[in-house]
């Protein structure tokens, strides 16, 4: 990562991880109106910039087609899960970006052990796959809520009190395995305070556009906004590691939450930095065949190569490959 980009971006982001091995107490350690100094208006700018980027490092994660990326989202109700998916991937090309929203397990996936219908969305080589809550519901709703627990068909030997301690390292074995295998697992926590959320809901109800977005259950799940908090801290304390971190994004502000997801995904893919493949020297030479064609057939007063005529090779990028943000073809 030597473009100067990217540690500025590392550097704006750091505040955001959560050290592995940390203890956090999201009350204590994390403001949901964080701003780090910056106004709106230029937030707007950066926030161009960073989906400038990821448009361009997603076409190059493409074409080398080696590794995936799955990009974890969570947060309350109301946190600007669906918002910070619309602007952030709003210039990335969609046949590399797969979005998954997990709901109540329907009867064939309670079938399965918990993490079954997470592995079913993780993405090929070459895509990020978007998880719009994730495997980490298994320690959180799960937890807030022990009947839901139940309904998982568990053995009865597992039910003991170190249930959560057990979800929490077979996760990150999990998550270990996937990065030893290319798959960078990215998770982004969108910390939301309390009267901000309570703001939202009256919001959703106030606007008639608004009202599908509300269900009466989001004021159930609010009055457990502590036991929520407590599962939150001791998750993010317990799964941030060296090759899954972490993000904990100030969300009161929808647009400073998605300047920082940019940044979060942006410093993965320069990370990785993904670089467009080498064509072979044999196949080269077809392409220069083919080249020598097709400037035979330029119609009379037309540049045999338009495109070589108004881009001299001195201004041009490279790379052959696979079109942006798909596989081959």
């Amino acid at each position: 990562m030597s473009d100067e980009r990217a540690e500025r971006i590392a550097d704006f982001i750091e505040p955001l991880r959560v050290p592995p091995g940390s203890k956090v107490r999201l009350d204590r350690d994390f403001d949901p109106r964080f701003k780090a100094g910056m106004k709106k208006r230029e937030g707007t700018e950066l926030l161009r910039t960073g989906v400038s980027l990821l448009a361009e490092y997603q076409e190059r994660l493409a074409a080398q087609d080696t590794y995936g990326v799955v990009l974890c989202l969570q947060a309350l109700d109301a946190g600007g899960k669906d918002g910070t998916i619309r602007h952030v991937m709003s210039g990335v090309n969609p046949q590399g970006v797969r979005v998954s929203s997990f709901k109540v397990p329907s009867a064939e996936e309670l079938d399965h052990d918990y993490l079954w219908r997470y592995a079913l969305r993780l993405p090929s080589r070459g895509e990020i796959a978007i998880f719009n809550r994730s495997h980490y519901e298994e320690v959180l709703v799960v937890r807030v809520h022990p009947e839901v627990l139940l309904r998982q068909k568990l053995p009865d030997h597992v039910l003991g009190e170190d249930i959560w301690d057990r979800r929490y390292r077979e996760i990150n074995r999990w998550e270990r395995y996937l990065t030893d295998n290319g798959f960078k697992v990215v998770k982004i926590f969108l910390n939301l305070s309390k009267e901000e959320q309570r703001t939202r809901f009256l919001k959703r109800i106030d606007l008639p556009e608004k009202n599908w977005k509300f269900s009466a259950a989001d004021v159930r799940e609010r009055r457990r906004w502590d036991d929520y908090q407590h599962a939150f801290s001791e998750m993010l304390s317990a799964t941030s590691t060296r090759w899954a971190p972490w993000y904990v994004v100030p969300a009161d502000r929808k647009w400073f939450a998605r300047i920082c997801a940019a940044a979060v995904l942006a410093h993965t893919l320069m990370e990785i930095d993904p670089q467009y493949p080498e064509v072979a020297q044999e196949a080269r030479k077809d392409l220069l065949v083919a080249k020598r064609a097709l400037e035979r057939e330029a119609p009379a007063g037309v540049p045999a190569d338009p495109y070589a005529a108004r881009h001299p090779p001195a201004h041009r990028g490279g790379g052959h490959g696979k079109k942006p943000g798909g596989k081959r073809g």
